[in-house]
């Protein structure tokens, strides 16, 4: 019997499905994940993919009850990349680097839903961008507080030190801010350009 179940994998623990969303951040992924794992090691998970932010891809897996964080990340950077290994001649046609093209990605995700609107938005952050003007975006403030729109306040839209502060600071920050799916990524590399800032 032992021999049988080493031969086929059979180790007895059925696996089960994790549905991570687009635009969630690397801490939203271990609270999904944990629900449906409850002994999953959430902070060890957490510690590691904040490494990873941005290339965690949104999908369906299917994780076993006892699975380590670093298989987790292994298989959604997998993905990651499979998922975009065809937008590579896009992305370089588009004259932003892959990094920048996922912050703007994570941004987006997070500040609008549909493909059009993501589309647009990607634009005027773009242009924003080649203006030299902030973005002043509440999905970045949001990352680090934790706060929705209506209760970040003014001290917090004017702190120059907090490098999340895209109202205070110009230029994209440090890191993604979330994981974006396909769609997002899609239109930060071909945005609709408008009139509109």
């Amino acid at each position: 019997t032992v021999i049988s179940r080493l031969l086929k994998g059979d180790f007895g623990l059925v696996q089960r499905g994790v549905l991570i969303p687009e635009g969630l951040n690397s801490t939203e992924i271990a609270d999904t994940i944990t629900k449906a794992i409850p002994k999953f090691d959430k902070d060890g998970f957490i510690n590691e993919a904040k490494k990873h932010e941005c290339y965690l891809f949104p999908d369906t897996y299917f994780f076993a009850p006892n699975e380590k964080p670093e298989n987790v990340i292994g298989v959604m950077r997998e993905n990651f990349a499979r998922s975009t290994a065809s937008l590579k001649e896009d992305i370089v046609k588009s004259g932003h680097s892959l990094e920048d093209i996922v912050i703007v990605a994570s941004i987006i995700e997070d500040e609008t839903h549909t493909i059009e609107n993501k589309r647009i938005v990607a634009g005027i952050l773009w242009k924003r961008l080649k203006m030299g003007m902030p973005l002043q975006m509440d999905s970045t403030l949001k990352y680090v507080s934790g706060k929705a729109s209506h209760e970040i306040t003014k001290d917090e839209l004017e702190d120059k030190s907090n490098p999340y502060n895209t109202y205070a600071n110009k230029g994209l920050p440090p890191t993604p801010i979330s994981n974006p799916g396909v769609d997002a990524i899609r239109a930060a590399i071909a945005p609709t350009n408008t009139k509109y800032l």
